[in-house]
C-alpha cells in the first residue's frame, strides 16, 4: 500500500507544480498585456484560462512540423509568443502537464489490482482514478472498525464542543513526539488526515455536485440535505456558503458509510452498523 501512496502523492505533487507554473506563466503574460493579476493563487480566472488556451495554440503553431525544440537563433515568434524565453516557459508548462496526465493514467492501471476499485469505486459516478487512488492509499480499512472510524480519520466527526472537526485550538489534542535531542515532548496536533479531508470535501464533493441528481445518489443526498437546512429555523440564519459546506460534509459522510460497507466484506472483515442504524433504525440507500 505504501507504493501506491507514494504514486498518488507524487501525482498530486506534479499537479501542484504544474498549477504553480501555470499561474506564474499566466501572470507573466497578464503583465505583458496590461491586465490585472489574478486574486486567487491556485485558480485561474476567466482571462487566465483564455491566455492559457491562446498560449497552447501559439506554441503548437510555432513548433508544428519541427523535429526538435527550436534553437534561439532560428526562432521567429508571433503576436502571442513573441520571444524565445516565453516559448521556453510555455514548453516547460506543457511538459509538466504531460507528465501529470501520464502519471494519473498509470495510476489508473495500477488500481486494477485492487478489488475495491474494480468492484466498487470504478462504478460510482464522480469517482475517477485519481480520487480512487487517494481513498485506497490513504485509508487502511482494516483499522476502521466502525463507519465513524472513517469519519474521525477524515476529520468529519464532531468535536467535544459539538462543532465539526477543524484545526481550531480547542479541537487539537496532545501528542507525544521525540525531539532532535531524543527527548519525549508533547505538542498540540490535529486528529485527522488533512490531505484526505481536503480531497474528499474539496475535490470529491465538488465532483459529486457536478453529476445529475437522477444518476448520482450523492448529488441527490446533497440537494436533499441542503433543502432541509434551508427550511430549518436553526439554520436559516447561516449563510448559503455555510449551508453548502454542511451539505457537502453530510454527503461525504454518507459516501464513507457506503465505502465502509463495500470495502470491509471484500477484505473478509466484519461490518458494524452506524449509530443511526443500530440505535435509531435509520438506513441509507445503496450506492449505484
Amino acid at each position: 500500500m505504501s507504493s501506491i501512496r507514494t504514486m498518488v502523492r507524487g501525482a498530486y505533487d506534479i499537479q501542484k507544480n504544474r498549477i504553480q507554473n501555470g499561474n506564474r506563466l499566466v501572470g507573466n503574460f497578464k503583465v505583458k498585456l496590461g491586465l490585472p493579476p489574478s486574486t486567487k493563487e491556485n485558480k485561474l480566472d476567466k482571462e487566465g484560462k483564455i491566455i492559457l488556451t491562446n498560449l497552447r495554440n501559439s506554441y503548437k503553431l510555432l513548433t508544428e512540423g519541427v523535429a526538435n525544440f527550436p534553437r534561439q537563433a532560428n526562432f521567429k515568434g508571433d503576436e502571442v509568443i513573441s520571444d524565445y524565453t516565453e516559448l521556453c516557459l510555455v514548453d516547460n508548462y506543457l511538459q509538466l502537464e504531460g507528465q501529470e496526465k501520464n502519471h494519473f493514467r498509470r495510476l489508473g492501471h495500477t488500481l486494477e489490482d485492487y478489488p475495491i476499485y474494480t468492484d466498487y469505486l470504478e462504478g460510482i459516478r464522480g469517482v475517477g482514478p485519481a480520487m480512487a487512488g487517494v481513498i485506497i492509499s490513504e485509508i487502511d480499512i482494516t483499522q476502521a472498525e466502525y463507519p465513524s472510524s472513517l469519519w474521525k480519520y477524515a476529520g468529519l466527526d464532531v468535536a467535544s464542543d459539538g462543532q465539526g472537526r477543524s484545526r481550531r485550538k480547542e479541537h487539537l489534542v496532545k501528542k507525544e513526539y521525540v525531539d532532535k535531542k531524543g527527548k519525549t515532548e508533547e505538542r498540540d496536533s490535529i486528529t485527522f488526515n488533512p490531505f484526505l479531508k481536503t480531497k474528499l470535501t474539496g475535490v470529491l464533493g465538488a465532483s459529486f455536485i457536478k453529476q445529475p441528481a437522477d444518476k448520482c445518489k450523492y448529488r441527490e443526498i446533497y440537494d436533499g440535505y441542503k433543502h432541509r437546512l434551508e427550511n430549518m429555523d436553526a439554520h436559516k440564519e447561516k449563510s448559503k456558503g455555510h449551508r453548502h459546506n454542511m451539505a457537502i460534509r453530510y454527503m461525504i459522510k454518507v459516501f464513507l458509510v457506503d465505502l465502509y460497507n463495500a470495502w470491509r466484506p471484500l477484505e473478509g472483515l466484519a461490518v458494524a452498523p452506524t449509530y443511526s442504524e443500530a440505535k435509531l433504525g435509520k438506513t441509507h440507500k445503496k450506492a449505484a
